[in-house]
């Protein structure tokens, strides 16, 4: 998917891309550091303590690789 093919109602908030995916938030965050899908700047807002700026995904490129996300199984805790 191409950058000219998206229109500004296709980035949305990470929160916004888990309601309407199924993904979590970390799956997308992580998605985007190995380069799987691309970050816009969000709004210009600031946002928390830490005053970082709102990052925007592409809902279609999240769309995309959703059909293929299953859910890892977390591990048992082990024990001592």
């Amino acid at each position: 998917m191409r950058v000219t093919e998206l229109y500004p109602e296709d980035l949305v908030f990470e929160h916004e891309a888990a309601e309407a995916t199924g993904v979590p938030g970390q799956v997308i965050r992580q998605w985007a550091r190995r380069g799987k899908i691309r970050r816009f700047q969000g709004d210009g807002q600031m946002s928390g303590q830490g005053h970082e700026f709102k990052t925007m995904y592409a809902l279609p490129e999240i769309r995309e690789r959703a059909a293929s996300y299953r859910p890892m199984p977390q591990r048992a805790p082990r024990a001592a």
